[in-house]
């Protein structure tokens, strides 16, 4: 979808929704896999990883050797063909879909971060998109590779990515007018306005090789921490930004704690 400057710009959060982390890793395992009748996987136990003073209330995902590879624009047909393979010891579940000759695939640093935020274990943490995919098709190719690629079994990257965010707005894809190539001056304005959530809330990762848009969005967004992941976002990568935003947040809090000069 589109963003409608003239459309109301209430904040895009799930009024109705029972925040995630009150749904264990292990329950969550079992209603992400109750629907396709799987056995779930023995996952390994795990715990709340960040203090949720110290976590983003949106971290903003780029697509193309970032999230997935290939890049959108290389191909030409719609996705098909789910592949079936195995997430991450969570169960079996589409970790593939072909377009013609292609396969579109997870790297497995993304699949991990959406695992976790779907397991409700950095609070209550969403997710929203900002990619510059080069052509309407490409962007049309990345929107179905969403609905098909799983996060978990029967969870797929398009369910979590509408949590909190129905109507769809915290996904900023392509460049056609009111977006464009450079994320900073159009992308990451509207997922502000749209998801109403500040600059200092936000965390960013995004391959940055053809264009510097991590350096573009830390300059013209003062607040967004960003994250480079040049060879697809990998686990390292993802913890690595967890950790710098705790870090930002950390000294932000103790700067606005200090005592004005008298």
């Amino acid at each position: 979808p589109v963003f409608d400057a003239s459309a109301p710009s209430a904040p895009c959060h799930g009024r109705h929704m029972l925040p995630l982390s009150v749904f264990s890793a292990s329950a969550a395992a079992l209603l992400h896999t109750a629907a396709r009748g799987l056995v779930p996987a023995t996952a390994p136990p795990r715990t709340r990883l960040v203090a949720l003073s110290s976590v983003p209330r949106l971290c903003v995902l780029d697509l193309d050797e970032c999230v997935w590879s290939p890049e959108m624009y290389t191909l030409s047909h719609m996705p098909s063909r789910p592949l079936i393979g195995d997430l991450n010891g969570r169960g079996e579940g589409v970790v593939g879909v072909h377009s013609g000759g292609d396969v579109i695939r997870i790297y497995p640093g993304a699949l991990l971060a959406m695992q976790e935020v779907a397991d409700g274990l950095h609070g209550e943490m969403r997710m929203a998109v900002a990619s510059s995919a080069d052509t309407p098709l490409a962007e049309r190719i990345g929107r179905a590779a969403m609905e098909l690629l799983e996060v978990l079994p029967g969870l797929t990257m398009a369910d979590l990515l509408r949590r909190g965010c129905e109507d769809g707005r915290n996904l900023q894809i392509g460049r056609q007018p009111p977006l464009s190539s450079d994320k900073s001056r159009t992308h990451f304005p509207i997922l502000r306005d749209a998801c109403g959530v500040a600059y200092e809330e936000m965390l960013f990762f995004d391959d940055s090789v053809w264009s510097d848009h991590c350096g573009l969005v830390a300059a013209n967004c003062p607040g967004v921490v960003t994250q480079r992941t040049p060879r697809g976002m990998q686990e390292h990568e993802w913890r690595n930004g967890l950790r710098k935003f705790a870090a930002e947040a950390a000294e932000r809090g103790a700067s606005t704690s200090e005592p004005s000069g008298a």
